[in-house]
């Protein structure tokens, strides 16, 4: 990390606050401020936000407004070993405290700090905090409930009571090995049994099985009776502007089979657009099945299933979208939605 990297960062994208402290004049605890709202724009402060909310920087020596110009601090000169120290005894966070210097020897300090654990909330004075355009507030009980049921187990990897190995759809297992081996180049794959292949999979544990081998191979009857919320509608409309739908499909079976039944109904009513190259002109359909596919997939894979309600999927001649049940992970919206970071979390897709 650069100084001139650190400049181009945006606050709120990508994790970063300034500050200008140039005479090192940054609180460490909030000292004797009388206000709660006052002693939290402390280091201990933003360190607590910063780690509740996935991680980022504090920058002193850097001006808050933009353009964010160098004019070098004294904070902390010469005791950031000490700094390191204190904050990790006080808070629990093992932050990374390192020195850059620019052309004229001005002094910028860089507290780069982590993500929370799964499932944590960190407090300053008893109180979780996070990051609110300029200040530090309270976290939200929606937040918080939302990190605190980060703990639960993944609902995928969860036993689905009452299910046995013969519930399974054996039609569905064996396209799900032909998928399996097709993508691995395993041939051998396709010679292990049923039993070996989902234990292989984590689909079994210890004998038993699985939310997410339900949702994949269960036999219609069973899903009906323990996940009904996974089923899939696919509703089509002659015009997307219409309330009501022309006609609905309910797919409620395995989806290694229905994975394709739904992509054989989206092409049955799947229109085209010429596109001419040279002398010659092209129908290129509307909807790719590679593209449809793997959005259905991510549907299928990352909604909430503790919520009822179905996946549905609106389709019209020149318009194709997809809901799910459920929210942006903490920290992602519409406005970062393509720059902010992945994190890897457990899938039942394969």
């Amino acid at each position: 990390m650069t100084i001139d990297q650190l400049i181009q960062l945006k606050e709120s994208e990508n994790k970063v606050e300034f500050k200008q402290a140039k005479g090192g004049s940054i609180s460490y605890n909030g000292g004797n401020k009388a206000t709660p709202k006052d002693r939290r724009r402390c280091i201990l402060g933003y360190v607590t936000a910063f780690a509740n909310e996935c991680g980022g920087y504090l920058v002193f020596g850097i001006k808050e407004s933009k353009p964010h110009i160098v004019v070098g601090s004294q904070q902390n000169l010469d005791r950031i070993g000490e700094l390191e120290s204190n904050i990790y005894r006080d808070t629990g966070i093992r932050v990374r405290a390192f020195e850059l210097y620019d052309a004229e020897s001005k002094r910028v300090l860089v507290l780069e700090i982590p993500s929370r654990p799964t499932g944590k909330v960190y407090k300053f004075e008893d109180v979780p905090l996070m990051r609110v355009g300029e200040e530090l507030k309270p976290m939200s009980d929606e937040q918080y409930l939302k990190i605190i049921q980060e703990q639960e187990p993944d609902f995928s990897q969860k036993i689905c009571k009452g299910v046995v190995c013969e519930d399974l759809d054996t039609t569905a297992i064996q396209k799900m090995k032909e998928a399996y081996s097709k993508k691995q180049k395993n041939p051998h794959f396709l010679t292990l049994s049923n039993t070996q292949v989902l234990s292989d999979l984590d689909l079994i544990i210890d004998g038993k099985v699985t939310n997410a081998a339900v949702i994949l191979l269960g036999k219609s009857e069973v899903i009906k009776k323990h996940i009904p919320q996974s089923y899939i509608q696919l509703e089509y409309r002659n015009d997307e502007s219409k309330i009501t739908f022309d006609n609905r499909q309910t797919f409620t079976g395995p989806f290694f089979i229905e994975a394709e039944n739904l992509w054989e109904s989206i092409n049955l009513r799947n229109g085209s657009i010429p596109i001419q190259q040279g002398p010659y002109i092209f129908d290129i359909p509307y909807f790719n099945k590679e593209v449809i596919r793997e959005a259905i997939n991510n549907a299928v894979a990352h909604r909430d299933y503790r919520l009822n309600g179905e996946i549905v999927i609106k389709q019209s001649p020149s318009k194709l979208t997809i809901t799910n049940p459920g929210t942006f992970p903490i920290g992602v919206n519409l406005n970062n939605l393509v720059t902010t970071p992945s994190t890897p979390s457990t899938s039942f897709i394969k």
